[in-house]
């Protein structure tokens, strides 16, 4: 029997403790060993709240002041009977329409942001002096529905306006003793996922939606009709306005163009387009209705009367092929059931928007007056205008054009010049509009009397005109057609001010063994879609046959698809050469900061290159997601990119920035000048936040005015789209900051636009002069270091791995050195990393190795020979930013949290195994000393 000196054997149940720990902390380390190299950037994100609020409040603050400027410049005052608007300050109004509660700040989806702090609609009002009846406004309050189903790709169309039998007789009284004056708000929302409804009586299904679009909701909708025209509750509730007020004011909450021919009633006194106003728009709109500011913004698409008279809208939607289907395998959502492959055609051709009315008017096709309610590049001032052409050079190369503005009203105010061209044509020839616009200006703030001369110049290149069709040269090329070109001095893209005539003596044609290239370009365009053209029996409207070539009815939802279209559908292919050589390794000592300002072909890059392992490329290549990975071998640190066009949005962080206005109310400003400075501003908040690359900004078209985000584009025009782009980047860009222009390229709806990948028809024409040009000029004006490839396909190829659209467009003509990325691919599986990294395209927008490249790449010279030209294109695009620097935060909350757990864990088995030798230690003495012989004290 032991006594109480006797020292205990450690017991078993606590070994079995020690071990779970010592089993925990193997554990933590191989999750570290696992996950944290390849994933570091991933795991920082999710973790990482970001800044401490001191940090970022000045840029936050300057972001909000600058969006209010930007909405200030982006209002445009559509109508203006007897001077209606400005109103005096202190004035009591009454603010009817649920909008004025259900405010659109912004769109759903990436370019989203996080509205609950945003200045209201009542309280920019009374920040601007007005007196806002409070019980009309307690009214909307007690109806406010939250609108389900907006998330990051999802929407909620639902018209929630009380109807008039809710407004009581005393509500209405009080209203009319408050006050004469009604303004009237009417919403539109739109975004990521889903396109708007072009039937409001129909139910989801049958409305078209695309990815994880949820809850497309339609209630509250008129059967036959669709979501950009008034429903019938809402008529009736700008009735019950009209006979009540003897003043009203329509404010239009909405980045789509409505039909607003309810407009033209003459009891509606005035009319503003508003746009989605971020955080600080709301006091914009005080500002202007005030007077404070005077609206100087101008239309960026066509306000038809009637949607239906676009040629665009007979193939927009949700249209199947029957005989092509996939299987989505992602392990992130894969698919229980094959889906339909699907389609759209461009069946406009070039003549999208303002192209299309101007021309057919020119040639009598249509009656504009009837057809056209807001042309292109329209605004109306409270002031007004002379605009002079008061010099004009023409050195046969180039034009400039120096236009006078003189303000002759009676208030401060700012004027947009607009310059357009006509081209000679001939029926049957190379298509053209009868105008396009050659370039645009904006004046500072001029007083009454005052006189600014502003600029506009560009090149005989810049219109010419892309002859696909082979009308004076097979295998297409851009041709300065011999001919007069009127140069016009416009209000809007139809009233002419004053012209010039420049004449060109002879065709030249901008192709090798003529005329050579293009002087921005370093090789000669010529047809690189043929497949997009021609695979699909596509009529594609023609001046030289309105009738003819015009579509009449909405085409039918499904088709069959021919077999060369299937069989290229189902093709997997990759290009391996085992003649290539392989990739050379070296440790030659050199760093990535030792790379920043070297050109792109500096011998430098090849020396830097070869000391990144194929795994440092793999993993670097692969897991593109909100993020560059780390590359320890040449010193590259993980590098944050986040969403998006409208502000930062840190999905992965649940992180929200200044939501600045929709990138479409920027558009309005016609103000490279202030698009340049947001772009400082803006980037100087996401150094803040330490984000080095944003998803931005956004350059699609205004195809249709139901795309779902046309929020977050400027322009149905491609060239004002790439002015204004070009401008932002700068900035963005001047601030150390790179940004992805996107999405490339002709992704201009949202409709089945990430479903098997949408095969989209389109003449090469129509690319090069609308789709293409705004992100040809963001990459050679703006030096966009960036770029995202779209969801969709061109013809039957994906545009993240089109060899044509991301190396011989986009690097050989249009010079483009740095990175491309693919949309967000996580739960996608007809995307192939290594078909992408082949084409040009760079980073997956994915993460864990969701979509990795495999061993047909990375396992062959070929691959690796890719693989090592797509790290070139990433390390040079952070090298030449500032996200050396901005990428220096500290280290996150969980590494510490991990680092300190793994020291606990660690600290707990070391100290309990030590204890638990001594223990032993003694233990066996006393036994020694127990057994017969020993020697106990």
């Amino acid at each position: 029997m032991k006594d109480s000196t006797t020292p205990r054997r450690p017991r078993k149940a606590a070994m079995a403790a020690m071990s779970v720990l010592l089993v925990l902390l193997l554990a933590l380390n191989a999750a570290a060993a696992v996950l944290v190299p390849p994933n570091y950037s991933m795991i920082n994100n999710f973790f990482n709240q970001g800044p401490s609020e001191a940090e970022t409040a000045q840029a936050g603050a300057d972001s909000a002041e600058m969006t209010r400027e930007i909405a200030s410049e982006g209002i445009i005052l559509l109508e203006n009977r007897d001077g209606a608007l400005p109103l005096d300050r202190g004035t009591r109004v009454n603010l009817f329409g649920y909008g004025s509660r259900d405010t659109v700040y912004g769109g759903s989806g990436s370019g989203s942001g996080d509205s609950s702090g945003n200045v209201t609609m009542v309280q920019g009002l009374r920040n601007a002096g007005f007196e806002v009846n409070q019980e009309l406004a307690d009214f909307y309050d007690a109806r406010f529905k939250e609108r389900t189903g907006v998330g990051y790709t999802g929407n909620n169309f639902d018209i929630n306006e009380p109807p008039v039998g809710e407004y009581s007789a005393e509500l209405l009284g009080n209203a009319r003793d408050f006050s004469d004056v009604a303004l009237v708000v009417i919403s539109r929302l739109g975004g990521e996922g889903a396109d708007l409804p072009m039937e409001m009586g129909q139910a989801e299904s049958e409305v078209g939606t695309s990815g994880s679009a949820t809850s497309i909701g339609v209630q509250g909708g008129d059967a036959g009709k669709h979501y950009l025209e008034l429903q019938q509750v809402e008529i009736e509730m700008l009735d019950m306005v009209k006979e009540n007020f003897a003043t009203v004011v329509v404010l239009l909450n909405c980045a789509n163009a409505m039909e607003l021919g309810f407009l033209e009633d003459t009891d509606i006194d005035a009319a503003l387009w508003l746009g989605c106003l971020g955080s600080t728009g709301c006091d914009a709109v005080g500002g202007v209705l005030s007077g404070a500011v005077n609206p100087s913004g101008r239309t960026t698409s066509t306000f038809a009367y009637a949607v239906e008279s676009a040629p665009s809208y007979y193939s927009f939607g949700d249209y199947d092929y029957t005989n092509a289907t996939y299987t989505n395998t992602s392990p992130i959502a894969p698919a229980s059931e094959p889906d339909n492959y699907h389609y759209v055609d461009y069946v406009e051709g070039i003549y999208v928007g303002y192209r299309y009315y101007e021309t057919a008017a020119a040639d009598g096709y249509i009656d504009y007056d009837a057809t056209v309610q807001y042309p292109f590049g329209y605004g109306r001032s409270y002031t007004a205008f002379e605009q002079e052409i008061s010099a004009f050079r023409d050195d046969g190369a180039a034009v400039s054009m120096d236009v006078t503005v003189t303000n002759t009203g009676s208030a401060a105010g700012r004027d947009v010049v607009q310059v357009y061209y006509t081209a000679p044509y001939t029926p049957g020839g190379i298509e053209k509009s009868h105008v396009v616009l050659a370039g645009f200006g904006k004046t500072g703030p001029l007083e009454p009397g005052e006189s600014e001369t502003v600029n506009v110049s560009f090149t005989y290149e810049d219109m010419a005109s892309y002859d696909y069709s082979g009308v004076k040269l097979q295998g297409g090329a851009y041709v300065l057609e011999a001919g007069d070109y009127e140069i016009k001095l416009m209000g809007n893209s139809h009233e002419v001010i004053d012209s010039r005539t420049v004449s060109v003596a002879r065709d030249a044609v901008y192709r090798d063994g003529f005329d050579g290239p293009r002087s921005t370009d370093g090789a000669a365009a010529v047809n690189r879609f043929d497949d997009a053209t021609w695979g699909e029996d596509v009529t594609y409207v023609s001046r030289a046959d309105w009738a003819g070539t015009m579509p009449a009815r909405r085409a039918p939802r499904s088709r069959e698809a021919k077999a060369e279209i299937v069989s290229a559908l189902t093709a997997d292919e990759y290009a391996n050469d085992p003649g290539d050589p392989d990739i050379t390794y070296a440790d030659h000592g050199l760093t990535l900061a030792d790379m920043g300002g070297l050109a792109y072909e500096d011998p430098q890059w090849e020396k830097l290159l070869e000391q990144v392992s194929v795994e440092e490329m793999t993993n670097l290549l692969s897991n593109g997601g909100w993020c560059t990975e780390t590359v320890a071998s040449v010193g590259k640190p993980y590098c944050t990119e986040v969403d998006g066009p409208n502000g930062i949005n840190n999905i992965m962080a649940g992180v929200t920035g200044n939501q600045y206005t929709g990138q479409s109310v920027l558009g309005c400003t016609w103000n490279r000048e202030l698009a340049g400075r947001m772009g400082e501003t803006y980037a100087r908040e996401a150094a803040a936040y330490h984000i080095s690359g944003l998803y931005a900004p956004g350059l699609n078209i205004f195809r249709s005015p139901f795309s779902g985000r046309n929020y977050e584009y400027f322009s149905e025009d491609g060239f004002h789209t790439g002015k204004m782009a070009a401008a932002e980047i700068q900035g963005i860009q001047s601030q150390g900051v790179y940004c992805y222009a996107k999405h490339f390229a002709v992704n201009d709806s949202e409709t089945n636009r990430d479903q098997g990948g949408l095969c989209t028809w389109v003449n090469e024409q129509a690319m090069r002069e609308v789709y293409l040009r705004g992100f040809e000029l963001a990459v050679k004006e703006g030096g966009s270091k960036g770029m995202m490839a779209a969801f969709n396909r061109l013809g039957t190829t994906n545009c993240a791995e089109s060899y044509q659209l991301l190396t011989e467009v986009l690097r050989d003509e249009w010079g483009f050195r740095g990175a491309v990325v693919t949309d967000c691919i996580m739960q996608l599986s007809y995307v192939n990393a290594d078909r992408c990294v082949r084409a040009g395209c760079d980073l997956q927008l994915a993460l864990m190795n969701l979509n990795a490249v495999s061993e047909e790449t990375a396992g062959t010279t070929t691959g690796r020979q890719a693989m090592r030209g797509s790290t070139h294109n990433i390390l040079y695009m952070v090298a030449n930013s500032g996200a050396l620097e901005i990428s220096k935060a500290p280290a996150p909350v969980w590494l510490f949290i991990a680092v300190g757990a793994d020291a606990v864990l660690l600290g707990l088995c070391a100290f309990y195994f030590v204890r638990r030798h001594q223990r032993m230690k003694r233990w066996k003495t006393a036994r020694t000393a127990d057994a017969p012989g020993g020697d106990r004290a």
